[in-house]
């Protein structure tokens, strides 16, 4: 079928190549000429504007936005809809935020334009294996799409979830918990390395990937990580975060759920950014003013 896609980077770019391969016919946009040439030379035909890429769609029309949450999302829109008609289709396979999504939908709907948020997971391998995808919107709209997300996703890798904003939210949650896992994996890998043994961690990496109740494909890329930087000397332990884990901690609060060990893996990454912490100097000062015990000068 026929899909615009707006937002060729890293990951947009990748989604493009696999709907191509899947005999989908593309029609890119990016500001970055060279991103949205890199995917006319996979077999997409590209767009010179905003107008162009919309000319070019046949009604009704499928857009595909893969730009960064928040502030971009909104601004693509409000330069879009002026230029849409009534039937067309609107889907925003970012990282967006849940409530946003429930937001845009209504505005859209308006217009009588459908929207539809797709938690999209997979990042680099998604182009070979396949990406998760987590559908909100109406069914009927979700149907008439399904081709796309066939093509996007693994066997049994896709499902929508419920009316606008599901699919966004249950993405949401999705990158909440991988936060946690995240967190016990550094802290398990940083307790072997501290120990009195020897021990090769990309070998017990690969080790615990054989059956053991921890396996998981992030032990794949822990291993691969090990394998090409043994101590991961060249990696310093800065922790971005994207957004998702701050709006799972929200969503948390809001709720009433007790969501310990997610909420401190948040806290976890901010920790990783502070080069001295003031709060660990505060610490040791009183620990020397009530005790007498030994700090670490400067």
């Amino acid at each position: 079928m026929q899909l615009g896609m707006i937002g060729l980077g890293r990951m947009g770019g990748n989604m493009a190549e696999r709907l191509l391969q899947g005999a989908h016919r593309l029609i890119s946009y990016d500001r970055s000429p060279e991103a949205t040439q890199r995917v006319v030379e996979k077999g997409a035909v590209g767009a010179r504007s905003l107008a162009d890429f919309v000319h070019q769609l046949a009604l009704p029309r499928s857009v595909w936005l893969m730009v960064p949450a928040g502030d971009p999302v909104d601004q693509t829109l409000e330069q879009l809809l002026p230029q849409l008609s009534k039937g067309d289709i609107v889907i925003d396979g970012g990282n967006s935020y849940y409530k946003d999504s429930i937001r845009r939908a209504e505005k859209l709907k308006q217009s009588r334009i459908h929207f539809v948020d797709v938690g999209t997971s997979g990042g680099i391998w998604g182009l070979k294996v396949g990406y998760c995808m987590m559908i909100g919107g109406e069914p009927e709209i979700f149907a008439q799409l399904e081709p796309l997300f066939q093509t996007l996703a693994p066997k049994d890798g896709y499902a929508y979830v419920g009316p606008s904003g599901a699919g966004h939210f249950v993405k949401m949650i999705h990158n909440g918990i991988e936060y946690g896992m995240l967190q016990a994996y550094g802290e398990g890998f940083e307790l072997l390395r501290s120990s009195d043994f020897d021990l090769d961690l990309g070998k017990i990496s690969h080790l615990w990937n054989q059956g053991s109740v921890v396996r998981s494909w992030l032990l794949e890329l822990a291993e691969n990580a090990f394998q090409k930087d043994p101590q991961l000397s060249s990696i310093r332990g800065y922790v971005e975060d994207s957004g998702e884990g701050r709006w799972t901690m929200l969503e948390a609060i809001e709720k009433n759920v007790p969501a310990s060990v997610l909420m401190l893996s948040l806290f976890a990454r901010f920790h990783s950014r502070q080069e001295d912490s003031f709060a660990a100097k505060v610490i040791a000062a009183l620990r020397n003013e009530f005790g007498g015990h030994a700090v670490k000068k400067e």
